[in-house]
């Protein structure tokens, strides 16, 4: 499985917030977030890990030039390649890493102020990989409501047993709400032909490049994660940290 970060923001409203490092650089569980993504996904894995980040935070470039896996037991390493590139949106970054991802099967994608139990994460790529080739997209979903947007989704039961597969993703709480979006997503060639036709038409919010995959009709998954924190403002970095060693 190859995986990806998404690091390229600004983290404007930490710095507003009296947070003086980079939002990659922000230390949860007593490391850099950015270093316990790479630390993650090379325990679940990964084959190579790509990380866009921007040309303003030239600290987040120098942590990465010098970070070094700890070898696997089979004495492998990921490979990690690093784009830096200023885009206008989250949106415009994944585009930049599918690049990248286009022809090398299954990936992972997430934002780097993505917190989640590690075993958690474990359990949906051991699910993303063992997925029907017909599945085109698994999303990570939660229960777990904390953000001042949430997109929601609703679903029907998938094509196998157990489940789930998303057939909307909205603005505001359904009937019956059961998930939001994690911000975790699970893709495939098919899903990065569609994040390019949204490009084209000017779009450039993630939700409405989800929307877009089940507009299209991909077959779009959920895999319930537990509990997914977002780092957006200072107060969930101790929010995150009670999470992670409670």
């Amino acid at each position: 499985m190859n995986f990806a970060i998404i690091a390229a923001g600004e983290g404007s409203r930490l710095a507003q917030e009296g947070v003086e490092k980079p939002k990659p650089l922000v230390e949860i569980d007593g490391r850099p977030m950015i270093g316990r993504l790479l630390e993650i996904f090379s325990q679940a894995g990964g084959r190579r890990i790509v990380v866009c980040v921007n040309e303003f935070m030239p600290e987040v470039k120098a942590y990465l030039d010098t970070y070094r896996f700890e070898p696997r037991p089979d004495g492998s390493v990921p490979e990690l390649l690093i784009k830096v590139k200023t885009t206008p949106s989250s949106m415009h970054t994944m585009a930049e890493i599918a690049t990248v991802m286009r022809g090398h099967g299954r990936w992972i994608a997430t934002t780097v102020d993505t917190i989640f139990r590690p075993s958690e994460f474990r359990a949906y790529v051991d699910a993303w990989e063992q997925a029907p080739g017909n599945v085109d997209v698994m999303m990570a979903v939660t229960d777990f409501v904390d953000d001042e947007k949430p997109l929601w989704i609703t679903t029907a039961p998938g094509p196998t047993s157990g489940s789930l597969r998303i057939t909307s993703f909205l603005d505001r709480a359904p009937e019956n709400p059961e998930y939001i979006s994690g911000g975790i997503y699970g893709l495939s060639d098919p899903a990065i032909d569609v994040l390019e036709e949204c490009l084209g038409k000017g779009l450039s919010r993630m939700r409405n490049y989800q929307r877009a995959l089940v507009e299209k009709g991909l077959d779009v998954e959920a895999f319930p994660m537990g509990k997914i924190i977002d780092v957006d403002h200072a107060a969930d970095i101790e929010v995150a940290n009670r999470f992670l060693n409670s």
